[in-house]
């Protein structure tokens, strides 16, 4: 990336509250601005996204009997190294796991995916560490 378009280049915090938010809208809504497609200057190979910082990840709502019968899977690279976690167990456990985890797939499956889903901040209650930044709160 040239340093004239770094310099050009201004990233916004903007604060998300997902309290009775469904999953997948929210996160839909979250991958658009780590991807900075609301911009006018967007370029698809150019990391132009800005930050995004959720709170209250563990009030978060699915639809349908997704609660009891989404899994979520991960393996170790061992043989016999398959985990499954319901989502239910999940919710209690981690909850910035499952945003993370949706997000993730919405975005590029590249090094630029993967410096986006650096920007994205996720808190379990209301309170975060990012008080200094001037945020803009997002009404979804």
């Amino acid at each position: 990336m040239s340093i004239l378009l770094k310099k050009k280049m201004n990233r916004q915090w903007y604060l998300i509250n997902a309290k009775n938010k469904i999953l997948g809208r929210l996160s839909s809504i979250i991958a658009y601005y780590l991807m900075g497609k609301h911009k006018i200057t967007y370029l698809p190979h150019i990391d132009m996204g800005d930050y995004i910082i959720v709170v209250n990840a563990d009030k978060i709502k699915i639809t349908g009997n997704k609660r009891k019968n989404k899994f979520y899977y991960s393996h170790s690279g061992y043989s016999g190294g398959l985990k499954k976690i319901s989502f239910e167990k999940l919710i209690i456990k981690n909850p910035c796991k499952i945003i993370q985890h949706s997000v993730k797939g919405m975005l590029p499956k590249n090094k630029i995916g993967m410096l986006m889903l650096n920007r994205l901040k996720i808190y379990t209650g209301i309170t975060h560490k990012h008080i200094e930044q001037k945020q803009n709160i997002l009404n979804i």
